[in-house]
């Protein structure tokens, strides 16, 4: 039996204890159930996040394989351009030279596209390093002729052209 003169300090003591329960960490922000439903919520957010990422990527790489099998469209039904005589198309008539241009500047953009979207890809860059030899003087007169036909490409592409002009000691 409890003592009649112990009852009020039990009481008190369960008092405290009641308005001042210890309180572990996590119950701070919410039970288990409501942690555990907010981080599957989160690894949910950064999957979507991841998906779109990859989507986005996915698009980007199928444009530029597009881009690039046009370009290779235009070159198969146009072979005087891949392996150009520039004398002989500059001695023919004036709408060889627009074609050539036009030739020229398609395979420019494909390989900025391909090189863009398959940075980690070497062999699209060695093949558009390899079909832009063959173009080296023609760019070369027409960057001498018209300064600007250069800056309508990324500046990467700019600096690629560059060091290929270089390397093939045309200037």
């Amino acid at each position: 039996t409890i003592k009649v003169f112990l009852i009020p300090i039990i009481w008190s003591r369960r008092s405290e204890l009641m308005s001042q329960p210890h309180v572990h960490w996590w119950q701070k922000y919410g039970t288990v159930g409501q942690i555990a439903q907010a981080c599957v919520a989160l690894l949910g957010f950064v999957g979507v996040l991841l998906q779109v990422n990859v989507l986005g990527r996915n698009a980007q790489e199928a444009g530029a394989r597009q881009i690039y099998q046009a370009y290779n469209d235009l070159e198969f039904k146009n072979p005087q351009y891949s392996k150009p005589d520039l004398d002989k198309i500059k001695a023919g008539p004036a709408n060889d030279l627009v074609q050539y241009e036009t030739y020229v500047s398609y395979f420019l953009y494909a390989c900025e596209e391909a090189i863009g979207a398959f940075e980690n890809k070497r062999e699209w860059q060695a093949t558009c390093d390899y079909d832009l030899k063959g173009h080296l003087p023609f760019l070369c007169e027409k960057t001498a002729a018209e300064p600007v036909y250069l800056t309508t490409y990324s500046a990467t592409t700019q600096q690629w052209i560059a060091s290929e002009m270089q390397k093939a000691g045309v200037t």
